[in-house]
């Protein structure tokens, strides 16, 4: 028995559902009515905003941040305790000091004097030799 997969033609499927979409709602008449007779509202008049208490003029100017550099240095042992020396006489003055500040201090202070007198302080340090001390010398 031969059997056939194709559905005979006019016969309609008797599984297909139909779609029904769901109808808008329609406001009555009542909400219709009601929405006619309420009056429009009025905006509330613009309110000026106040003026900021500080003015961009007045405001402090914030002075940029200074990059620190990072550098190394040689020195004698005998200037480098006193460092140590110059530390323990800024806690004694109750202000502890960083060898760094104590470094920058000396700077400042060199930067104030006259030419003549900068030339006399350098010229009474004794030459020393830059650059790292060899394994020798640190033993």
């Amino acid at each position: 028995m031969v059997t056939s997969r194709t559905k005979p033609q006019g016969v309609a499927p008797s599984t297909a559902r139909a779609t029904a979409t769901p109808s808008p709602k329609v406001p009555s008449r009542e909400v219709v009515a009601k929405a006619a007779e309420t009056k429009p509202v009025k905006p509330s008049p613009k309110v000026m905003p106040t003026p900021p208490l500080v003015t961009p003029l007045t405001k402090p100017i914030k002075p940029k941040k200074v990059k620190p550099v990072r550098d190394s240095f040689t020195m004698p042992k005998g200037e480098y305790a006193a460092l140590s020396d110059l530390k323990l006489r800024a806690i004694k003055l109750a202000h502890p000091a960083k060898k760094s500040e104590l470094i920058r201090a000396g700077v400042a202070v060199l930067s104030s004097l006259s030419d003549a007198d900068f030339l006399a302080t350098v010229k009474a340090l004794p030459a020393i030799k830059t650059g790292r001390p060899s394994k020798a010398d640190t033993a």
